[in-house]
């Protein structure tokens, strides 16, 4: 495990498009299929990766609470599954289910769609407005495992809360930490 921070994309970037296998239902999901009409999350993670596990639970609950009021959720894994078996796509479907994912989560095989949004490591957040303009990539929140702080979601949660109400962002957006991307 090598502990990699974000490499933070420039705001405002226009979200890549994509179309990727989603494990859960074995069939292609395109950006403007997850896509919400006041915004979207993009969220780059794996199965294996502790940073990931540690917060599992927080990305549901998040998902769960602001896809109501008009955000879309997208989950997307581009490790080197011959590198790293527990990131397959069966061990994907096997994690959505043990987790109760109300989001996509999507195989990219060919890790372009990771390149193309500069994810560096696992968890790796990008919310886009609703014009799919990139208006906060960063961490979730403070608590990394073992640090003692509890996972709360403040960061990212502070962001869509913005959103809402039509509040500027935060422009000390802090990186994510975690797992550095498995690449080919």
């Amino acid at each position: 495990m090598s502990l990699t921070p974000s490499t933070m994309l420039p705001l405002g970037t226009k979200a890549p498009e994509f179309s990727l296998l989603d494990a859960s239902t074995n069939k292609l999901v395109k950006l403007q299929e997850v896509r919400g009409e006041k915004g979207t999350v993009v969220m780059f993670i794996c199965n294996h990766c502790p940073y990931v596990k540690h917060v599992n639970e927080e990305l549901v609950r998040i998902c769960n609470d602001y896809r109501v009021t008009g955000f879309g959720f997208v989950a997307i894994s581009s490790n080197d599954v011959k590198k790293y078996p527990a990131d397959s796509p069966q061990e994907m479907w096997n994690t959505a289910r043990k987790h109760n994912y109300s989001f996509p989560y999507l195989y990219d095989e060919t890790q372009e769609v990771a390149k193309a949004y500069d994810a560096a490591c696992t968890p790796d957040f990008f919310l886009f407005d609703g014009a799919l303009e990139l208006i906060y990539r960063g961490q979730l929140d403070n608590s990394r495992p073992g640090n003692g702080i509890p996972v709360n979601g403040r960061d990212l949660r502070e962001a869509l809360d913005n959103v809402l109400n039509n509040n500027p962002q935060r422009t000390d957006q802090k990186p994510s930490m975690g797992c550095n991307i498995k690449w080919k």
